[in-house]
């Protein structure tokens, strides 16, 4: 994205909602994971560890919903986000809290680039 936004072929605002809207939707693809699908959790393919998905619980239970403003984080995001599902956070709640977090951190990049 930043190298996107440094050679100025495409407007900063397109950037912007284009990796937000691709970030947020493949969150749902874990959450939906953790709502429907985690019977195959000790498959190969499937995203997340049962020790990281532990590990996830046990931070959404100690500090709600609102965690999920911490979905964009490497390592700990997908956990946080299939956690999520398995705990049946609102669909709604779960879409602002998650696209809030990972706009923050697209708009973080795109005013820390330079024009």
């Amino acid at each position: 994205m930043v190298a996107a936004a440094l050679s100025a072929e495409t407007s900063r605002a397109a950037l912007f909602l284009a990796a937000t809207a691709g970030n947020v939707l493949g969150a749902l693809v874990n959450f939906a994971l953790g709502r429907f699908a985690i019977r195959f959790e000790d498959r190969r393919w499937f995203p997340v560890s049962r020790h990281a998905r532990q590990k996830a619980e046990t931070l959404f239970a100690r500090y709600g919903r609102p965690v999920l403003l911490f979905s964009w984080l490497p390592i700990v995001g997908d956990p946080l986000t299939l956690a999520a599902g398995l705990l049946r956070t609102p669909l709604g709640a779960f879409l602002v809290y998650v696209t809030i977090g990972k706009a923050a951190r697209y708009a973080a990049l795109l005013w820390l680039t330079p024009s």
